[in-house]
């Protein structure tokens, strides 16, 4: 049976693939400590589930436009002005099943066969794989612990070519839980305007930022708002991963060209969850600060644990909630007579003998580390921190 290159080119998601593979260790009765999907352990709030069953009840079930309610789309605008200080009117703004799918849209409707995405390293596993659907070239800028895994305006200077069409921007960031300062972000912004680039950046965890204020770069100045396509959505921020809604702001005619896409691709998101969203944007916003002070009690916990551990370290994040732990002392030693050749290894190794799943780094572009979520219970983080000390003695 024939299956397109292009398909058999993309690489399985490496934080569903641990996460499935936890989920069927448990289902046979094995007690795993699962660290591996980005998922809010919460429940959604319940104002937005109230908000979900008025919906019901009120017929909200038919198609709605294929970009989004303007209702729903008149609360992202006033979010955006709120939180961020920008201004968007709704033509600006794509609504899509879940911010993934706003991602995918964005690089099919600016991506012509060969041109260029630039993607710092460390990076979410999903964005080099979307690039390539959409016939782009994913280009890879690295970093280093020695920069907080932060790309500098020079080194993105000399990634550039006449190729390049966008920049990835990812802060707070998955992996690594790194945010760009202010002063960082303005001389991007020089660089991205000086050679008329687009900035795709990826905003979901603005509201899980623990130090610091989050900045978004469309806010610097009219030149690079033009250049900026937003990406966000509830997922992290409201616990609403499974409602599937994300959105996008960006140049109106570039928000069309999104919406036509969409329109033959996906039809419009869940017309139930489109009525959810606009409470959990107009709503009270009570539920993130407990989420956030819960998630930052967690980070502190296991960055202490984690350092102080022979043979692994890690940098506290400044937000999402993912702790990136070095495993690069381990590299070449042997343990539970295994030799570690890298993070697959030590991944692969530390769930079979202690029941512990993470998520190697080669699937984010960089060797030698392991991702946790701390996006569980403290007690799973105990247990499984309990269990990684166990194991490294």
């Amino acid at each position: 049976m024939k299956i397109s290159k292009k398909v058999s080119a993309i690489a399985p998601s490496a934080t569903l693939a641990i996460d499935a593979k936890a989920k069927e260790l448990k289902a046979q009765g094995i007690d795993v400590a699962g660290f591996g999907a980005g998922e809010p352990d919460f429940d959604t709030p319940q104002n937005i589930k109230d908000a979900a069953v008025r919906a019901l009840n009120a017929g909200c079930t038919k198609y709605t436009p294929a970009s989004g309610t303007l209702e729903l789309k008149k609360a992202v605008c006033a979010k955006f002005a709120r939180d961020n200080g920008l201004t968007y009117t709704p033509d600006q703004i794509v609504v899509s099943n879940g911010a993934k799918h706003s991602l995918v849209n964005i690089f099919m409707a600016i991506c012509d066969p060969g041109d260029e995405v630039i993607i710092p390293a460390p990076y979410w596993v999903s964005y080099p794989e979307m690039v390539k659907l959409a016939d782009g070239v994913p280009v890879s800028l690295e970093t280093t612990a020695a920069t907080h895994f932060k790309f500098t305006a020079e080194q993105l200077e000399r990634a550039i070519t006449p190729k390049t069409v966008a920049l990835i921007l990812n802060s707070p960031s998955n992996p690594t839980g790194m945010a760009y300062s202010r002063e960082e972000l303005e001389q991007i912004a020089k660089v991205c305007v000086k050679h008329g680039i687009y900035v795709v950046s990826d905003e979901i965890y603005e509201h899980l930022l623990y130090e610091g204020e989050h900045v978004s770069i469309a806010s610097l100045g009219e030149d690079i708002k033009a250049q900026t396509i937003i990406v966000n959505g509830v997922s992290k921020t409201y616990a609403m991963t499974g409602w599937r809604i994300g959105y996008t702001a960006s140049d109106a005619k570039l928000a069309k060209a999104m919406g036509n896409l969409q329109s033959h691709a996906s039809s419009n998101p869940n017309s139930i969850a489109q009525a959810a969203t606009v409470e959990a944007l107009n709503g009270p916003q009570d539920s993130v600060a407990v989420m956030k002070a819960e998630f930052a009690k967690r980070r502190d916990y296991m960055v202490s644990r984690i350092n102080a551990m022979n043979g692994v370290s890690c940098i506290a994040p400044h937000g999402a909630f993912y702790v990136f732990m070095s495993i690069e002392e381990l590299v070449g030693k042997t343990l539970h007579g295994k030799v570690i050749t890298g993070a697959n290894d030590f991944a692969q190794i530390l769930l079979e003998e202690a029941k512990v799943a993470v998520v190697p780094s080669e699937g984010f572009g960089i060797p030698n580390y392991v991702r946790w979520s701390y996006a569980t219970s403290m007690e799973t983080i105990q247990k499984g921190l309990d269990r990684l000390e166990a194991f490294l003695r």
